[in-house]
């Protein structure tokens, strides 16, 4: 079966977006692309008011209050745009925030809440998206479509003080990329996992959760720390990536009419953290390649071509 990046996507000329995480920063930002460039949006929050930069009276947006933690909200949204629609040809999974501080010191409560936003809301309108796009969008137009999961780099490197974020950020990653092995080509549905690095948002103040410090990491060295004061720093976040332009190179990977990449690092940021991480990564495993291949037996390589076809 042929991988998803040999085939191309075209985008129909008034596509439906639906988009989570539509309050600020990103999600509002691509919905507003979006919406601009003539498409159809289902655009979500979890205020009401929180979607008022849309006119009420735009037949083409459909505003919906959903909270990606809830089955039956998300259920009741997917229901809401195709009764309003007919299609999605394209669903963007961006709700989200992060919980940062030493991992001894955060609740399980808080730490399950945040991984059923991030990632079981992920998983559960991804698995809608499929049904749609492979059964219902062939009803009135082109079968298929594209899920963008916003991941980010921390979907494959992973920083102190925020394990639960990368968990469920690699949670993503690792998700999108089976799933996306598992559809026909002929279905003609996507996938891309978006890692975009630092973006000049309110993220960092409104979508994110402190954990109390633990004693034992108060020390100012502590790796913790130290990243929270790079964090702080006003001057750090001056080289942040702006909002529309991370947005417009989501919808340009979407509406180029080229190949579909599972995976996309958006930002010098994202670029280089994730090329000094691979380039580690490789140093490691010619390190260990003769303890590596001792394990098992030569027959076990029989295995990596069909594997190799599945990327």
């Amino acid at each position: 079966m042929s991988s998803q990046s040999t085939r191309t996507y075209n985008l129909p000329t008034s596509g439906v977006w639906f988009i989570t995480g539509c309050s600020s920063g990103l999600g509002k930002q691509l919905a507003q692309t979006a919406r601009a460039k003539g498409h159809r949006v289902a655009v979500t929050a979890r205020k009401p008011e929180d979607l008022d930069y849309f006119s009420d009276d735009d037949s083409n947006v459909l505003k919906l209050l959903v909270d990606v933690t809830s089955k039956s909200s998300i259920d009741d949204a997917v229901e809401l745009s195709l009764s309003r629609f007919g299609r999605l040809d394209v669903v963007v999974n961006n709700a989200g925030y992060s919980l940062r501080g030493d991992t001894e010191n955060a609740s399980e409560q808080a730490a399950r809440h945040l991984v059923d936003t991030m990632f079981w809301g992920t998983a559960h309108l991804t698995r809608h998206a499929m049904r749609i796009m492979r059964e219902e969008n062939p009803k009135n137009g082109p079968q298929g479509g594209v899920v963008l999961n916003v991941s980010s780099m921390g979907g494959r490197v992973a920083f102190a003080g925020n394990a639960f974020y990368h968990a469920a950020k690699f949670a993503i990653e690792g998700f999108t990329e089976s799933v996306s092995k598992e559809v026909r080509p002929d279905w003609n549905i996507h996938f891309s996992l978006i890692e975009p690095g630092g973006v000049k948002t309110d993220y960092a103040t409104r979508s994110m959760i402190n954990i109390s410090p633990h004693p034992a990491y108060a020390a100012p060295d502590t790796p913790a720390r130290i990243l929270e004061q790079y964090m702080n720093d006003p001057n750090a976040l001056k080289n942040w990536a702006d909002a529309d332009a991370v947005a417009n190179a989501m919808y340009s990977i979407v509406a180029s009419g080229n190949e579909i990449p599972l995976r996309i690092p958006l930002g010098p940021d994202a670029w280089g953290m994730l090329k000094v991480e691979n380039e580690r990564n490789g140093q490691q495993l010619e390190q260990y390649k003769e303890l590596s291949m001792g394990v098992g037996n030569a027959g076990q390589f029989q295995a990596i071509g069909f594997l190799h076809n599945q990327k």
